[in-house]
């Protein structure tokens, strides 16, 4: 799962990133208004965590801009601002939590799950597809109830794929998706047709009932 981190305190910024990345959420930054709305206007994430007070506007009109685009990332309000008038307009406009400085790191790991949950999963902790039982909390994949063994790379495509039935997705948005900004360590696009390739056939074996096809030149489509 990949999150958005929009926090102008270097230090925080750096210590949120850290902790999420040892639960093995892919984590992108972006330190002001602009950058984080650009990233937004660009890329797809699960969950966006943002500050109300940035150097170059206010996060409640970021999350106002967020809900212009039509995206559907779940949204949490950090802020040091402990005001009743602040959280309200916050999700009023479409925040899906509040979260007041100071706060513990476990508290807002939980929350951000909370909210994917709440926003892909109805609220479930599991992701079913036809025989396939997939946990985001525990990167566990099951088919028949039979464990099936996949590294991150292969989970994150899986996990990517089946939160996007039916859509058609070209193979930049995937590299992106699973390696965030560390995207040049991915060599070329070559390697993602690599981890498809090797997650397809881990599937087939496995007798999982879905079908990822390959649409020449262009991407992928999950069916």
């Amino acid at each position: 799962m990949k999150i958005l981190i929009i926090e102008d305190e270097k230090g925080l910024r750096e210590v949120i990133q850290q902790s999420l990345e040892k639960e093995k959420f892919i984590v992108e930054t972006a330190a002001s208004f602009n950058d984080g709305l650009d990233k937004l206007g660009c890329y797809a994430y699960d969950c966006v965590v943002v500050d109300i007070m940035l150097p170059d506007g206010n996060g409640l009109d970021l999350i106002s801009e967020i809900k212009a685009l039509h995206k559907k990332e779940a949204i949490i309000i950090i802020s040091a601002k402990d005001s009743v008038d602040d959280k309200v307009k916050g999700l009023d406009i479409g925040a899906d939590d509040y979260l007041s400085k100071p706060f513990h790191l476990a508290e807002l790991h939980a929350r951000i799950k909370s909210a994917i949950r709440r926003k892909s999963h109805n609220g479930d902790n599991l992701i079913h597809w036809n025989n396939i039982t997939l946990s985001p909390e525990q990167r566990t994949v099951s088919v028949n109830n039979n464990e099936l063994t996949l590294n991150r790379k292969e989970f994150d495509l899986l996990y990517y794929f089946i939160t996007n039935p039916n859509r058609l997705i070209n193979k930049t948005a995937l590299a992106e998706y699973v390696w965030g900004d560390y995207i040049d360590q991915a060599d070329n696009l070559d390697f993602v047709y690599s981890q498809i390739k090797n997650l397809r056939k881990k599937l087939k074996d496995a007798a999982a009932e879905i079908d990822i096809q390959a649409v020449y030149g262009i991407g992928y489509r999950m069916s």
